[in-house]
């Protein structure tokens, strides 16, 4: 396993990402990042690469178009020991993104909230991490996914003493994506289900001309 190079840390729950981060950098992890994760780490004295930067197209529709982008999923997805894939990455620019620590917009504690409306419950779903923390955790041959800020000692260990981790902890750690993702979808499943159409002004014709 090659030493690890590039990290992407976007985070709701941003509790010990100081210290993670300032590790990382000491062990010459580039760190890439978005909105207030970026300015957390700014602030704390870290050098930290906004994801548009990376992929030199800009945040938008505000902030649900961030990391959707090849130069991101290409770079986390990407089987390094395939020899096409390798080429192809040369060919388009993309690097090789070996670490994603990314948790979920708080979806359940946002409809937790009895005057949640849908239009804010809705805007509370998360896409974009999702989206990277699946890719990651698919390629977790490759690629370390941390969900849970309490693998965040056992990964720098790891780190320290051989330049990445190992394949045991990658699967541990892929393993914990996916409970995650089906918690998360399902209590939006069920939230949703518990919406009441006919009552609700959003659903009335009048709202929807």
């Amino acid at each position: 396993m090659e030493k690890m190079t590039r990290a992407l840390i976007s985070l709701t729950d941003k509790a010990g990402i100081e210290g993670f981060a300032r590790e990382l950098a000491k062990f010459g992890v580039e760190i890439l990042s978005t909105g207030g994760t970026a300015a957390k780490l700014r602030d704390a004295g870290l050098a930290v690469i906004d994801v548009s930067a990376f992929t030199g197209f800009p945040e938008m529709l505000d902030g649900r178009v961030k990391t959707l982008h090849p130069r991101v999923h290409g770079g986390i997805l990407f089987q390094r020991g395939n020899a096409a894939h390798r080429e192809q990455c040369r060919a388009h620019d993309i690097v090789p993104i070996d670490l994603i620590a990314v948790n979920l917009y708080a979806f359940e504690k946002t409809v937790a909230d009895p005057a949640c409306s849908l239009e804010t419950a809705i805007e509370n779903i998360d896409i974009g991490g999702p989206t990277m923390l699946r890719a990651a955790a698919k390629n977790f041959h490759d690629v370390t996914v941390i969900v849970d800020p309490a693998d965040y000692p056992r990964v720098l260990s790891e780190i320290a003493a051989s330049g990445n981790t190992t394949l045991a902890t990658r699967f541990y750690l892929m393993k914990k994506v996916y409970a995650l993702t089906a918690r998360y979808d399902s209590a939006i499943s069920a939230w949703l289900e518990s919406v009441d159409t006919a009552a609700n002004p959003l659903f009335s014709e009048k709202k929807q001309c």
